[in-house]
């Protein structure tokens, strides 16, 4: 597969599928989501999509990590503690597999999701300590684990 096969252009020009809430999530209104698979990683541990909602007060469970940033919109998201905070176009915020919010969308939100599927504890103790074994011997000396693309030198 050539490089150029394996960009994709024009995703911004999006057909929106239905994406239903759970009807038991549900705790006022009545919201239509809308959503689109952008890309997904070869293994599938990655994910990024478009979503959309309407007006609506409902929970969502994180059964994956997930990153936000609002396009359009705006939504109040409300933790278990019952912290709340407005996330409006512009704004970024990240849920950790496992936890639970409250969304109140007001009118309309519009986000792109990042997703990833966390690694099982074992794996990911493992890869800590082959990283430190790879600086203990030199190779791989930097603590920096960004891409390169995003290192700054």
């Amino acid at each position: 597969m050539t490089v150029e096969s394996a960009i994709k252009y024009g995703i911004g020009h999006v057909t929106l599928g239905a994406a239903g809430i759970n009807p038991n999530w549900i705790l006022e209104g009545n919201p239509i989501a809308r959503n689109k698979l952008l890309s997904q990683s070869a293994d599938g541990t990655a994910s990024s999509y478009i979503w959309d909602c309407t007006a609506g007060r409902f929970n969502w469970f994180y059964d994956v990590d997930e990153t936000i940033y609002v396009i359009e919109g705006g939504v109040v998201v409300k933790d278990v503690s019952g912290v709340a905070r407005r996330l409006s176009a512009g704004d970024t915020i990240f849920f950790p597999a496992g936890t639970r919010a409250e969304w109140h969308v007001e009118d309309y939100i519009r986000k792109v999701a990042f997703c990833r599927v966390p690694l099982p504890r074992s794996v990911l103790m493992a890869k800590r300590a082959y990283r430190f074994l790879k600086r203990l011997v030199g190779n791989g000396g930097s603590a920096n684990t960004a891409p390169v693309m995003f290192q700054s030198n």
